[in-house]
């Protein structure tokens, strides 16, 4: 999904999203950004699977 930022407020950015609806996003998560910057957002579907394995193996190596 592409976002543009639109203004800062305070700690966040305010971005618009391609259907028009507006949200905020820390500035913490892309540092390096400013207004009227185009940013896309992905979510990656190996890692979050990745990451839930490793973290269900960590729970059943605590939990034995």
């Amino acid at each position: 999904m592409k976002v543009i930022i639109d203004r800062v407020e305070n700690d966040l950015f305010v971005v618009e999203m391609a259907d028009g609806t507006i949200g905020k996003i820390s500035k913490n998560v892309i540092p390096n950004a400013k207004e009227g910057d185009v940013i896309e957002i992905n979510i990656l579907k190996k890692d979050t699977n990745d990451r839930k394995v490793s973290i269900k193996k960590l729970m059943d190596d605590v939990f034995k």
